[in-house]
């Protein structure tokens, strides 16, 4: 290690407590502009709706957000009675929880298509969608998450001759 002359010793700790002091401050803007949106969103007139669609698969899921007291409605039903697995629950779940606007907004939705796992995925995304309409302060961190961006993976189509997408029939020499 070399040293200066006349200049006191670096220990190293002094140094390494000025990084975590510059990472907190910026930690704390973050947390501070979210605060601020969900505020924003949380003043809202009660007559205010926000609607949006989602896509995944083939399942499209129609998204209304109002302000209310946190009750979902899938196809007339509720949230636990249309997604009865507790997974698919939070994952539908996870824009207003990274947000923390759970129990602050109503959501209703009209979703069709796909099966259970794909109109979880439908109706994650028409959330963010509707959310980030709600209040643009919101978009930056619903695209950091990725909830904004659209999974645009599908069913390959059969072709012709083979069996499925991809798979052909056995090949035979003789």
């Amino acid at each position: 290690m070399l040293e200066r002359v006349g200049a006191p010793q670096d220990t190293g700790e002094e140094a390494a407590e000025e990084p975590e002091e510059e990472a907190e401050g910026e930690e704390e803007t973050v947390v501070a502009d979210t605060a601020s949106a969900r505020e924003r969103l949380v003043d809202l007139a009660s007559g205010a709706r926000y609607t949006a669609t989602g896509k995944r698969k083939t399942a499209v899921a129609r998204v209304i957000v109002k302000p209310g007291a946190g009750r979902w409605y899938l196809n007339g039903r509720r949230l636990e009675d249309y997604l009865p697995r507790v997974k698919l629950q939070k994952m539908v779940r996870q824009p207003l929880q990274v947000l923390g606007l759970e129990g602050r907004v109503d959501v209703v939705v009209k979703v069709h298509g796909g099966g259970v796992s794909a109109q979880a995925g439908a109706i994650r995304h028409g959330l963010a969608r509707a959310l980030a309409d709600a209040d643009p302060a919101l978009r930056p961190e619903l695209k950091r998450r990725g909830f904004l961006t659209r999974d645009a993976r599908v069913v390959e189509r059969k072709k012709a001759g083979l069996k499925k997408a991809r798979k052909r029939p056995q090949f035979s020499k003789r």
